[in-house]
């Protein structure tokens, strides 16, 4: 089936597009004209658009009011006044397109049982028809209330909902015996999903329903599920969602995607997501950011994307896991077509790498650090010296003490695991680099064997014992961090400055968000790599 909807040009003009999915999702950041672009949808076709604002009231009576589903639909739908192109009661006469509060929730309940009863007067009408002309009667109806009880038990599986004389109720089973309380005194979340399914179960055949913000009030865990019900239940209609939640987004996967860039007050600034193989929920959290990105090793709470969200704040920095993910994803949102707009960076520790794999990356815009590991930032010379000066402490005797632990306790007694570790990296990445070819099996050895054999076991470690025994040897505290991996070595140092051991990173990490922010960033200025601007 196809759906015809429309969006403005970037004249301002209306232009129509079709999609064969009646979903779509209208995503943008906060203040970037999203819920104007809705108001905007329908007021090209007043009577073609339902649409449901982000501020509606959950509020009604426990005595649903009867009334003629016409009288009801020209309440919920039209405000009050069919006669109206502009649906002025609803929106305040064009006051409050996107500010008015939407109080219909008991004329949507009413509109539910007029339909009702319409389906069971018609039904009871064919039952005496059949009667009076001797034919079986016709099955009962699966009236508009049979639909909303099954989509609600399908998102609440442990609560029924009734109906019973003008009323609804929620029931549960407790210790044996059915618990019944009014829909009055639901939870949020299960008035959102009454009042959601009767709206769109509700309206007139083949609208287009704009839903904004359709996450307000509903668990992360319903939300995608009632909407995919609802969309299955209304297949004659196209559903517009608008929304800033990137996972909402993501997870409606089947939906066609338009990103609103910005909005000048007079036009907007829009654009369709292709298909992609990027993480979706990670490119519409780019897209919304308006920033400059970041990739970085590390979790969400590591001390990686702490520091760096400190050192770089005009960037969003998004941490990746490992060094692989950094590396990859830098790489496919730089060819992605859709992030024109803003410049993709990453930044991996510099780990056991050559300078000749280093330099590789920088073609990628991948970039490392001038230690080994981000966690060793939190030992360079500058940044011991201002925190013990900051400490009260003798910055020399500090560093002097931290310097010796650091290359004569702990880098003398591991030199040998390192230069192992460092050898191995340096193979990894020749071998990670070999082409073998997948011709033939004979040409897959041939390249094979060739590849193997221009790797010189020996003359790696011969270069890396130089390299790391030199730092040593010449107690180059510099050198010694930009080779040393061991993590935990920044969290040993506490001491040291008169905190507990494991203390000084965190100290660090809360001082850089105060007014000593500033202070801490220039002693690791020049530990950053020159080509990410700051």
């Amino acid at each position: 089936m196809s759906y015809t909807y429309w969006l403005p040009d970037a004249t301002g003009a209306k232009k129509d597009y079709t999609t064969e999915s009646n979903a779509i999702v209208i995503i943008g950041a906060n203040g970037a004209g999203k819920s104007k672009l809705g108001a905007w949808i329908e007021q090209k076709s007043m009577r073609s658009v339902h649409r449901i604002a982000a501020q509606r009231s959950l509020n009604f009576q426990e005595n649903t009011p009867l009334k003629s589903y016409s009288q009801a639909e020209t309440q919920f739908f039209y405000g009050g006044n069919t006669q109206s192109n502009s649906k002025g009661a609803r929106w305040n006469y064009g006051n409050s397109y996107t500010t008015q509060l939407i109080n219909d929730f008991d004329d949507v309940l009413s509109a539910m049982i007029a339909l009702r009863n319409n389906a069971n007067d018609k039904f009871v009408a064919e039952c005496k028809m059949a009667e009076s002309e001797n034919r079986i009667k016709p099955n009962t109806p699966n009236t508009v209330i049979d639909k909303l009880q099954e989509i609600w038990k399908s998102i609440f599986p442990h609560r029924d909902l009734i109906y019973d004389d003008a009323k609804f109720y929620a029931s549960f089973t407790k210790n044996g015996s059915q618990v019944r309380y009014s829909a009055t005194q639901m939870s949020d979340g299960e008035r959102a999903v009454l009042y959601l399914t009767a709206q769109v179960l509700c309206v007139p055949e083949n609208k287009i329903l704009i839903m904004d913000e359709p996450e307000i009030h509903l668990h992360r865990s319903i939300i995608n599920r009632l909407w995919i019900a609802l969309e299955a239940a209304r297949k004659d209609c196209l559903f517009i969602y608008i929304t800033h939640d990137t996972q909402f987004a993501a997870l409606h996967s089947h939906a066609d995607k338009i990103w609103v860039q910005n909005f000048d007050g007079t036009n907007w600034n829009l654009q369709k997501l292709q298909d992609s193989d990027l993480p979706e929920e990670l490119l519409l959290d780019i897209l919304g950011n308006r920033k400059n990105v970041l990739f970085v090793e590390g979790t969400a709470n590591s001390d990686d994307i702490k520091l760096y969200s400190e050192l770089y704040p005009n960037y969003y920095v998004v941490p990746c896991g490992n060094c692989r993910q950094v590396i990859e994803r830098t790489k496919a949102f730089n060819r992605s077509d859709m992030l024109h707009h803003c410049n993709i960076y990453g930044i991996i520790d510099r780990d056991y790498r050559s300078d000749d794999e280093i330099d590789k990356y920088k073609a990628s815009k991948i970039y490392t650090i001038d230690v080994s590991e981000v966690e060793n930032l939190f030992l360079v010379e500058e940044l011991v010296r201002w925190f013990a000066s900051h400490m009260g402490k003798n910055a020399d005797e500090v560093f002097d003490a931290i310097k010796t632990f650091v290359i004569d306790t702990k880098f003398a007694n591991m030199i040998n695991s390192q230069i192992c570790e460092s050898v191995v990296a340096q193979i990894k990445y020749l071998l990670n680099g070999a082409r073998v070819s997948n011709e033939n099996e004979t040409e897959a050895k041939t390249t094979l064997n060739a590849a193997l054999a221009s790797i010189n076991y020996d003359t790696i470690k011969a270069t890396e014992e130089i390299r790391f025994t030199e730092a040593l040897n010449n107690k180059d505290y510099k050198a010694v961090l930009r080779v040393f991996n061991k993590k935990q070595i920044s969290n040993s140092v506490g001491t040291f400055f008169g905190i507990g051991e494991r203390l000084y990173r965190s100290t660090i990490l809360n001082l850089i968000k105060t007014n000593k922010k500033d202070e801490i960033v220039a002693t690791l200025v020049s530990y950053l790599p020159t080509e990410i601007p700051r």
